[in-house]
């Protein structure tokens, strides 16, 4: 993966992110974590030395720098930003979110947060202050995004054009199968029940084996509604997946369940990876049930 801030052999790239409260920081440090940078919001100044002395990090770093770090100094940052304190010079760059104040002022007011400038006060008069502190800042951004009219999806694309302009990293894609009985995993996006397709289990030879081995998925395959199935599954994979990494996913996670989670779910998944690992993404498999099972008889 490229970066537009150039690295050296001792430094990776280091981008301090900052803007006033609203503008989309927090959203900022997200995007850059997902490509491939290592984020670390609010850090105190006074820690910086202490974060890039000793042993090089392998990933850039995202570092988020707002007025409500506890050490936040105007004339500090400024010092850092001029004399490429603690890097390499020519690796720091300076990503300042900026956004009209009367679009900051109807985000205060729709989220109803307090801006950390005027806790007891009008949001207008922190928004007038930090803007009129981070001014000098702004002056000394390497990058200057405006969010005013952005929405998150664009500010992700805006990032990754200069972040990234070989091209994000793809949407991962976590695939595991589980059994209905134990009930469904948290987190995933789509679930698809297999329990319609032949079982198996009730077939002798196959029941000690796993939908792992080629004379289970063989088996599964045999069924007659399998490769409707599979087409129909991978149609909708087609148009699905794209979709939601033009919106920002960064991972989808997509559940097969059966029975007992051992035959069908899991050749399900195994077949499935294959596809879309053949189509490029980047695929991640689990196996609940045999993972327990493996724990349990003490199989690493």
């Amino acid at each position: 993966m490229a970066y537009s801030v150039p690295a050296t052999d001792t430094a990776p790239p280091l981008v301090l992110v900052t803007g006033p409260s609203g503008a989309g920081r927090g959203t900022a440090i997200n995007v850059l974590e997902d490509l491939g940078f290592e984020a670390i919001d609010n850090l105190p100044l006074s820690l910086l030395p202490s974060l890039l002395d000793g042993r090089a990090p392998e990933k850039p770093l995202a570092l988020g720098i707002d007025v409500r770090n506890r050490d936040f100094s105007t004339q500090t940052l400024i010092e850092v930003i001029e004399r490429g304190a603690f890097v390499a010079p020519g690796v720091m760059q300076v990503l300042y979110l900026d956004c009209r104040p009367e679009i900051l002022l109807r985000r205060f007011s729709e989220t109803r947060r307090r801006h950390p400038l005027a806790r007891a006060g009008s949001p207008e008069l922190g928004i007038a202050r930090e803007i009129d502190l981070l001014g000098p800042i702004r002056d000394r951004s390497d990058v200057l995004v405006d969010t005013s009219e952005m929405s998150p999806h664009d500010l992700r694309a805006e990032l990754a054009r200069w972040f990234a302009p070989e091209g994000a990293a793809r949407m991962a894609v976590a695939v595991q199968s589980f059994s209905y009985g134990r009930g469904l995993p948290r987190g995933l996006d789509l679930v698809f029940d297999c329990r319609f397709l032949r079982n198996p289990h009730w077939v002798g030879p196959l029941r000690a084996l796993d939908g792992r081995s080629a004379e289970v998925r063989a088996h599964v395959e045999d069924d007659p509604r399998f490769a409707a199935f599979f087409e129909r599954l991978c149609a909708l994979l087609d148009l699905v997946l794209p979709a939601h990494e033009a919106e920002g996913k960064a991972c989808l996670a997509i559940g097969f369940g059966c029975t007992g989670g051992r035959h069908r779910s899991v050749a399900m998944v195994e077949m499935l990876t294959v596809r879309l690992a053949e189509q490029g993404w980047p695929v991640s498999v689990r196996h609940r049930e045999m993972e327990l099972r493996d724990a349990g008889s003490g199989r690493s």
